[in-house]
């Protein structure tokens, strides 16, 4: 039998996201990380790139919790969305927040605070601060450890999972400037100038970056074929970074039409002798 409309409505609720969705897990947790009084002026409504996007209610909250930022990142990267790391926050409308449970949190009318609620941005964000300490304290007396270079909680070893990985993230930048400036010194000089990096790691980015830069000069060779604007200056620096850092070949020795620049450039070598020769 066909249920009325009505009935069929009343027991429909929206979906609270896709199982596994990482901003959905941000968003059921929001309240548990910030607090209720955060919750009900700030809210994450997009995940772009490793930036969690956070709707304030004004330049106020947004400057606030820019103090807190690194607080909170601990938090959502806890959760499992390590890809976090940054928040960009924006000033915008703020939809019916939802508290631990999943219970509405009202936002009283402006100038009539309710019993008990901050009636400050500085008041709400005082309250967040000590319930933080609050859990450091509780971290502390449990024996818990604390990042050594940012201070957060964690539950072992020397640092956090953000801190860790922005260490990282420097190190291959690093290297990979070195690696295409100045493709022909030896790894262990490499490895001496990027302070932490380690002989794995300096083969794992090079063995990244040469497949980088074929695939690069690939779609460099097919907007060329189509008559499309190419970095003529970029390609010819890049292939000279690539024959490089591949033959590992003292470039005082390399020269353009080698056999050795040859094989190592293959397919693409005619291609690029065209855009060195192209005025």
């Amino acid at each position: 039998m066909l249920s009325k409309l009505g009935s069929a409505l009343a027991g429909w609720r929206p979906s609270a996201g896709r199982p596994g969705d990482p901003l959905s897990l941000i968003r059921a947790a929001w309240a548990d990380i910030v607090g209720d009084d955060v919750a009900r002026a700030a809210q994450p409504v997009a995940l772009t790139g490793s930036a969690l996007v956070v709707i304030t209610a004004s330049g106020a909250w947004s400057h606030q919790l820019s103090f807190l930022e690194r607080e909170i990142i601990r938090s959502v990267v806890a959760l499992g969305v390590p890809q976090v790391e940054r928040l960009r926050f924006r000033i915008g409308t703020i939809r019916a927040a939802r508290g631990a449970g999943g219970r509405r949190l009202v936002r009283g009318p402006a100038g009539t605070p309710a019993a008990g609620k901050p009636q400050s941005t500085a008041e709400a964000v005082a309250r967040f601060r000590t319930v933080v300490e609050r859990r450091r304290n509780a971290h502390r007396a449990g024996g818990g450890a604390f990042c050594g270079t940012c201070g957060g909680a964690i539950a072992g070893g020397e640092r956090c999972r953000p801190c860790a990985d922005g260490e990282e993230r420097e190190q291959r930048e690093q290297c990979e400037r070195i690696l295409f400036e100045a493709p022909w010194l030896d790894p262990e000089a490499v490895i001496t100038e990027v302070a932490g990096l380690t002989a794995e790691a300096y083969d794992r980015i090079r063995r990244r970056l040469l497949r980088a830069w074929v695939d690069e000069l690939r779609l460099a060779r097919k907007r060329h074929a189509v008559k499309a604007e190419i970095d003529r200056a970029r390609i010819r620096k890049l292939a000279s970074s690539y024959v490089l850092l591949e033959t590992r070949i003292d470039p005082n020795r390399l020269e353009l039409d080698s056999p050795v620049r040859q094989n190592a450039l293959g397919d693409l070598y005619a291609f690029i002798r065209q855009v060195e020769t192209e005025a």
